[in-house]
């Protein structure tokens, strides 16, 4: 047990020194290996655990065995008479040569088969009509903390999907210049004439520096007392609020207003391209060429092509769902090697890229809005070139305060961060379709 005990603070040591290391280090293969061997130690500390408590509770009972058969002067040789006695004696009676709790240990982790045979047959002598109901204080439930289930959330597919820069250390402002006036050239009417000149000019695009940030008051019992071995209460409340600061995050990003502390989303920039689909009774053959017009509207003014289209997970279902006059599916998987197919695609795909349409990556976000228009139904469908919009951030901060509120034993978690969204660099690489033809589709 001593040697269990010490490999277990082995490893116990090294994951702390694996996980100060990874708090460093920026995404790659090292970082990958140091998670793989973080994720190994967590398991063998949770099986030393397990043996260590199943030894700690053995010596336990058997030393209330002990202590009570001291109670009642029960002697050796008492035991021996006793044996001579009972012709067809219980296997794991109080004068046996085994113990029901050390068969019970060296079963489980020494893959004793002597032990587990005497288990067997144990089990099958003893048999009784008794149910667990009647042993509510010692068949307890059994919570699967591995298993637990987050909160589901709409993630942060279009955060994904944008270029990041690292913010600048200090000021609440960030000062981007946008060429407005350039340079001209022209042919020379004449040798020695004047050729064409016009002086270059910029316009400062200020980004504000926006922090987002969320907390939970925790009781310090529940911190304290709260989990079992290998798992830990802090660290679930910590991914909560990661979860929901990414999703918030992402959110603004498509959304956000560019005012009261929000950062300017990518649909209310200014000046952005729009496409109008209006139709009382939409389908995926109509909706087609208005992703076509959105295309060429990017192409035609931002002279560069999109690179992602943006829409919610229910346009995607419809478009999916899409049937021509054949009820042949108008986008199907990749793996179906397609011909004269409008897209690519798997219909049960969420985040990042789900396929293809007009050869452009789509993307799927439940960020995006579904209360547009007049009826407040119609969702939105964002084409971008989505290296124009530059996302400045540090590093999310996570802060643990148990002074704030000491007096009532609470401890404050709070997870924050700062971030810049320069969204406006060039409104003319976005088009977003909206309209009647958007409204909640039906199957």
């Amino acid at each position: 047990m001593k040697k269990l005990k010490e490999l277990r603070n082995a490893n116990a040591v090294e994951l702390d020194t694996l996980v100060t290391e990874m708090e460093e280090m920026e995404t790659g293969e090292e970082l990958d290996a140091k998670l793989e061997r973080s994720n190994v130690l967590v398991s063998e500390i949770k099986e030393l655990d397990e043996k260590i408590k199943a030894d700690a509770d053995m010596r336990a009972t058997l030393k209330e065995v002990e202590e009570s058969r001291k109670s009642l002067e029960i002697k050796d040789e008492d035991i021996s008479e006793t044996r001579m006695e009972v012709k067809e004696p219980d296997m794991y009676r109080k004068d046996a040569e085994n113990s029901f709790f050390s068969d019970m240990y060296d079963a489980k982790f020494n893959q004793n088969y002597d032990a587990q045979k005497r288990l067997s047959e144990h089990q099958d002598v003893h048999k009784r009509d008794v149910g667990t109901g009647a042993f509510s204080g010692l068949v307890v439930p059994q919570y699967l903390v591995d298993d637990y289930a987050p909160l589901a959330r709409a993630g942060a597919a279009v955060y994904n999907a944008l270029p990041k820069r690292e913010l600048p250390a200090f000021g609440n402002k960030v000062e981007i210049s946008r060429i407005t006036t350039g340079s001209t050239a022209a042919e020379q009417a004449t040798e020695n004439s004047a050729v064409s000149e016009t002086n270059m000019d910029d316009t400062l695009l200020t980004v504000n520096v926006d922090t987002i940030a969320g907390q939970q008051d925790v009781s310090k019992q529940a911190l304290d007392r709260g989990g079992q071995p290998g798992f830990n209460l802090e660290n679930i409340i910590f991914q909560d609020l990661l979860g929901a600061y990414y999703t918030k995050l992402d959110n603004l990003l498509i959304n956000g207003s560019g005012s009261s502390g929000q950062p300017l989303g990518i649909k209310s920039v200014s000046g952005i391209n729009t496409v109008t689909y209006t139709d009382a009774s939409p389908t995926v053959a109509e909706l087609y060429p208005k992703l076509a017009d959105a295309l060429q509207k990017v192409n035609a003014n931002r002279f560069a092509p999109a690179n992602a289209i943006v829409m919610h997970p229910r346009r995607w279902g419809f478009l999916t769902a899409g049937l021509d006059s054949s009820n042949r599916p108008l986008i199907v998987p990749a793996g179906n090697n397609p011909d004269n197919a409008i897209g690519v695609g798997d219909a049960a795909k969420y985040g990042n890229v789900v396929g293809n349409i007009l050869g452009v990556p789509v993307i799927t976000d439940a960020n995006i809005q579904t209360d547009a228009g007049s009826g407040n139904d119609e969702d939105i469908i964002l084409v971008v070139k989505a290296d124009d919009h530059i996302l400045m951030e540090q590093d999310v901060f996570t802060a643990k305060f148990e002074e704030t509120n000491a007096g009532s034993l609470t401890t404050k978690l709070v997870v924050y961060g700062y971030v810049a969204f320069a969204s406006g660099r060039y409104p003319a690489g976005t088009t977003m379709i909206n309209g009647t033809g958007l409204i909640t589709p039906t199957f």
